[in-house]
């Protein structure tokens, strides 16, 4: 049996179920979509199949701006799992989308599309700080990654 703190490997990209797979096709498009309600017309996010206002199994995906605001972010500190260790100084942020405010994605902010990880200084990220989603494609996956408007 494999050593559990030895045998990691960083969650770099995301686990692609049937529910969310149009989130992830319509990212490598450059498209960012959330599931919709045809029912009740309701976002949803995380995708999942029936509506948990109205209970419809019927949705369809709406084209978002790609806008936000930090609405927080954590910068990771050693002690981390070995699979991270190489890793510090990157930031995790959640962002509360302009035009759903009731959806919240998990993401990283970036000076620019394809720059590292750790690009952007652990003084430059505030709440309410407006960003945009660009796209960037890590491991066979496309993901949103985020900018800041006014950099």
């Amino acid at each position: 049996m494999a050593d559990a703190t030895t045998d990691q490997k960083p969650l770099l990209t995301p686990s692609v179920d049937d529910d969310g797979a149009p989130f992830w096709e319509y990212a490598a498009q450059g498209e960012l979509r959330i599931q919709t309600c045809t029912a009740c017309g309701e976002l949803r996010f995380p995708p999942r199949p029936c509506c948990p206002h109205c209970q419809s199994f019927d949705s369809t995906w709406r084209r978002m701006s790609g806008r936000g605001r930090i609405w927080s972010y954590v910068f990771p500190h050693p002690p981390l799992l070995p699979a991270y260790a190489a890793r510090p100084g990157y930031n995790a942020i959640i962002v509360e989308l302009a035009d759903a405010p009731r959806i919240r994605l998990v993401g990283n902010l970036v000076t620019e599309p394809g720059a590292p990880l750790n690009s952007v200084a652990p003084d430059r990220l505030r709440i309410g700080a407006k960003v945009q989603a660009v796209f960037e494609e890590a491991d066979g996956v496309t993901v949103p990654r985020w900018v800041l408007e006014r950099p």
